[in-house]
């Protein structure tokens, strides 16, 4: 048991050493998705008012009416694409995302700017698996997790370990995931 101890000990030194940095980043961009209905953890939204004169119905030059629009509230270099999605309005969009929606009868309309969230969007980025590279480092992240949480179970003795408080503490782990599963899946 005295080499099982201090095996642990050095892999769970280790493992962690490693692993620090990923396991913040996730810790950090999970709790932000987790609350993705309180704000958007990737953008920041701005919107802002605005009207024109322009006529903006459906014709042979509009793009050349938008652009004259994006000169006056935007960058006409920005310009994406537009549509009308119905008989009143016409949605312009941007790069980045960003979008303008504006009523052609009465020249009312609002822009949606997007702005990416520092370090937020990167992280976040990352719990989708953006390619195969990073799929292989998340899955020896989790075979790090693993290991992690065995060594742990072996690393102190007594009262205090797996078969004192350490144990009780390890059973509602395990306990606490399960009852939320029965109670609200």
């Amino acid at each position: 048991m005295k080499v099982l101890r201090k095996w642990s000990r050095i892999l769970h030194r280790d493992i962690g050493y490693f692993f620090i940095g990923t396991t913040l980043i996730y810790a950090i961009s999970g709790i932000a998705l987790n609350h993705m209905s309180d704000w958007n953890p990737n953008y920041s939204v701005e919107l802002k008012n605005f009207n024109t004169n322009l006529k903006l119905n459906n014709s042979l030059d509009i793009k050349e009416t938008i652009l004259l629009l994006l000169d006056d509230i935007d960058n006409r270099n920005n310009y994406k694409k537009h549509y009308y999605p119905n008989n009143n309005r016409l949605k312009i969009f941007l790069k980045g995302g960003s979008s303008i929606v504006v009523n052609i009868r009465n020249g009312k309309g609002t822009v949606e700017y997007l702005k990416k969230r520092p370090l937020f969007f990167e992280t976040n980025y990352l719990h989708y698996n953006p390619n195969r590279i990073w799929t292989w480092f998340s899955d020896a992240f989790a075979v790090a997790l693993i290991l992690f949480s065995i060594t742990s179970l072996f690393m102190v003795k007594g009262k205090k370990g797996i078969f004192g408080r350490g144990g009780i503490y390890t059973i509602l782990g395990f306990v606490i995931p399960i009852l939320f599963l029965i109670l609200y899946i």
